[in-house]
């Protein structure tokens, strides 16, 4: 059996529609064509060459790569991996059905194979750094093969999804590339982030890293200290003096499992303890569905960070840090080279 890279959009725009079908689809607009007519990437090649005429010819070679195994090279069985836009965590499912196409459906779900979502939400966190690479991929469809990567997360998912010891090794990034040819260098660089401040804060000292966040948006905290905490880890409220509007509770997690409701209702009990207006519920992990189903209906009382608020809070404010955080963090600014996947080139091109 083999392990497909399947992405829902550049921005995750499809991914819910693809976990409440259970499906998979291929969201090419305008292809309107029966894949399983076409029997060799030869053939594809051409026929994608007829549906869009206006790009390149190395970026439809780069697409007939992805469409092709669709129909042609996917197995019944086969496991799917789906990285998440909208947290820091995959879905994992495993084909339940053949190909199939649709004409009359809407433009981006003609191509489709049904899809078991048997785990959801896994945070990235859990996952060694090679494979996070792999699976930095950038392409919609890729097959990821390295390092052992389907056996290795076939056992995680038979260790209940606890890592794995003595697996992680340092891919080289010119060569340990997928079959894609391209990465998500800046996904990759927030793994190797994330990897460090878990590593490095887990447990209480994560909240020295929130407390650090408020301070430097300008908010005056109170960080219990390390022991029972009586369902706070951090009070805040804006100056002068944090006697200001609104005051905060601060509740921060950093489990390996995404925290369920009675994590939130004990913060809003404790929100009324301290006669706190609102409340801020971090969890390194992210949250159950049961948690985000709440969001509307706590909108204006609760705040949720998962792993990727918290980093995207610490690179806003970072230039504000005290200096001792700073020097046991230690990140600076790049630039790199922002091609979007359909403008793909060759030399010569």
């Amino acid at each position: 059996m083999a392990l497909w890279l399947f992405r829902a959009g550049k921005s995750g725009e499809f991914e819910s529609k693809f976990l409440n079908d259970g499906k998979i689809y291929l969201t090419w607009e305008r292809l309107n064509k029966d894949l399983r007519l076409i029997k060799t990437k030869i053939e594809l090649f051409a026929a994608l060459i007829e549906f869009y005429p206006e790009f390149k010819r190395a970026t439809v070679r780069n697409w007939t790569g992805q469409v092709y195994p669709m129909a042609n090279t996917m197995k019944v069985g086969d496991w799917i991996v789906l990285p998440s836009k909208l947290k820091s965590a995959f879905h994992f499912g495993e084909i339940k059905g053949e190909y199939e196409f649709h004409p009359e459906a809407e433009d981006l779900y003609r191509h489709c194979r049904k899809v078991d979502w048997f785990a959801k939400d896994i945070p990235r966190s859990i996952f060694d750094q090679d494979l996070l690479y792999s699976l930095g991929a950038v392409m919609t469809v890729c097959q990821i093969s390295r390092n052992d990567a389907e056996e290795r997360i076939r056992a995680m998912y038979r260790n209940n999804w606890r890592p794995l010891k003595g697996t992680f090794t340092t891919p080289e990034p010119e060569t340990d590339i997928e079959s894609s040819g391209m990465v998500d260098l800046e996904e990759y660089a927030r793994d190797q982030i994330a990897k460090y401040i878990i590593h490095k804060y887990k447990g209480h000292k994560m909240a020295e890293i929130i407390e650090s966040i408020m301070k430097a948006k300008g908010y005056v905290t109170y960080r219990s200290p390390e022991g029972p905490d009586k369902g706070v880890d951090i009070l805040a409220a804006p100056e002068p003096l944090g006697f200001g509007k609104p005051s905060l509770c601060i509740q921060v997690k950093t489990g390996d499992t995404p925290i369920d409701r009675p994590t939130l209702d004990q913060l809003l009990g404790t929100m009324q303890n301290f006669k706190a207006e609102q409340g801020l519920l971090v969890s390194w992990a992210g949250f159950k569905a049961s948690v985000e189903r709440e969001k509307p209906a706590q909108f204006f009382k609760i705040r949720l960070w998962d792993q990727n608020s918290i980093i995207n809070e610490l690179i806003t404010v970072y230039d504000k840090l005290n200096e001792d955080l700073k020097a046991e963090l230690p990140l600076k600014r790049i630039w790199t080279l922002n091609i979007p996947e359909d403008e793909v080139f060759e030399e010569g091109d």
